[in-house]
């Protein structure tokens, strides 16, 4: 960690951005992601996440300008409007928040939780991952299961999918049947995953066929599924007995014509905008539900969610409050130890200096000698202590001029060694000032005689 280690952040997720937009932003690879960000000028840290429904990147540096700029270009082609940009303590909040799923497609979700600890991993073993993001990481997977074990975020119906196969589940009997789930985001794949239990045989239909099969792999083993193209839609529509839509797309995906051959067929449209063409209700054996059918199944849990989720950021709130403390605490104590390490060679150079002096001037005991450090320790502990106190005052009231300008007096790069004077050892400090100096690393400053 510098002496500024700053938290710069962007995100396309699908607050804003579509389904297609969100994957428009997604790199090769996390992987590929982290790797290409640390090769950015200035960059010390990086991290990226990237689901079905977000794509974010995140990068520590010196100066927030250089966090800035390696992240110009990291959505190119995405338009301006659906980008989100993050400073430092905006990153730490969002963050948390993505880990408590609070800014999940359904408030709650559990698999993101899981998502940012594989992207943790992700970014640690490309050399991502230095002790700023480790905090902040490590703070989000922390609040995650607090919100999960503490209140009731993810209780009940925790998805508009598996609140969907409950609805087909109410109205067909769903043992032998086949289901046929169009869309493979997030919503799609929960869908998936709570009709893979009922039924016993899924499809998964997307516009990338590539996608649909990961969700389909990803499936109970037991549950025959297979995955399609859109452009095979109209066949996986008459071999379905339940169909769940969820694209995201901004037309509707299945019209009267797809489905004039369904058979007798339950449809049930979780897209919004919808995915099913308002005609074709008007089909003989197709029922078709939206989300106005199936909010009375997620009414009451998505209500204890939402009180939940009031609770959830007020947890954020609280340990957000700490994390900022702590950056705060290592941005002061970085430049009291600086303080500190130029005080102790200056003290160093002026004691040797005055007992050679008395050495000079006739014999000088042990005794006397311990005597005069020991008025030295205590000089520079008493003259130190209150601009100390100033600085982690300065710190906690995020008075940054201030500690900044202390950064300035105290840079290595402006300040020389007393002349003839070796550098001192931590080992070489005495107790008495090692008692007053705070845990951080210490730099290595000089001071002008």
């Amino acid at each position: 960690m510098t002496d500024a280690s700053i938290i710069s952040g962007t995100g396309v997720s699908h607050g804003e951005a579509s389904i297609e937009e969100v994957e428009m932003a997604a790199a090769e690879s996390e992987r590929a992601a982290v790797e290409t960000l640390l090769a950015a000028p200035g960059v010390e840290e990086a991290f990226a996440i990237q689901t079905c429904n977000r794509s974010e990147a995140y990068v520590v540096t010196a100066d927030a300008e250089d966090g800035r700029a390696a992240l110009t270009g990291q959505f190119e082609g995405i338009s301006e409007d659906v980008v989100d940009q993050f400073g430092h303590e905006e990153s730490l909040r969002h963050l948390m928040r993505v880990a408590c799923g609070l800014d999940s497609v359904v408030v709650g979700e559990d698999q993101v939780i899981g998502q940012v600890r594989s992207a943790y991993e992700t970014a640690r073993t490309a050399g991502g991952i230095g002790d700023v993001l480790d905090d902040a990481l490590l703070k989000a997977l922390h609040v995650g299961e607090r919100a999960r074990t503490e209140t009731e975020i993810n209780d009940g119906v925790v998805s508009l999918g598996s609140a969907a196969a409950r609805l087909a589940a109410s109205e067909r009997d769903l043992d032998g049947a086949t289901a046929l789930v169009v869309g493979a985001g997030e919503m799609g794949t929960l869908a998936a995953q709570a009709l893979a239990r009922p039924v016993e045989r899924v499809i998964v239909a997307n516009r990338t066929p590539e996608r649909a099969e990961h969700v389909a792999t990803s499936l109970d083993g037991e549950t025959e599924a297979t995955a399609v193209g859109l452009d095979a839609i109209q066949l996986a529509v008459t071999e379905a007995d339940v169909i769940v839509t969820a694209t995201g797309a901004p037309d509707p995906v299945l019209d009267e014509s797809t489905l004039l051959n369904a058979g007798r067929t339950l449809v049930i449209d979780i897209a919004q905008p919808r995915d099913v063409s308002p005609t074709a209700s008007t089909i003989d054996g197709v029922t078709v539900h939206d989300l106005d059918d199936i909010q009375s199944l997620t009414d009451e849990t998505l209500s204890a969610r939402r009180e939940a989720a009031a609770a959830v950021e007020s947890m954020i709130d609280e340990e957000l409050d700490r994390l900022m403390a702590q950056y705060k605490r290592k941005r002061a104590d970085q430049v009291i130890s600086a303080m500190y390490e130029g005080a102790e060679r200056m003290k160093q150079h002026e004691l040797q200096t005055a007992l050679s002096k008395l050495d000079a001037g006739g014999e000088f005991t042990d005794e006397q000698r311990e005597v005069v450090e020991s008025m030295a320790d205590s000089l520079v502990s008493q003259l130190l202590a209150p601009p100390t106190e100033s600085l982690r005052d300065a710190a906690e009231q995020d008075d940054w001029s201030t500690i900044n300008a202390a950064i300035q007096l105290f840079d290595p790069t402006t300040l020389g060694a007393p002349r003839g004077l070796e550098d001192t050892a931590p080992d070489d400090i005495p107790d008495a000032i090692k008692q007053q100096m705070p845990a951080a690393v210490l730099d290595q400053l000089a001071a002008d005689e």
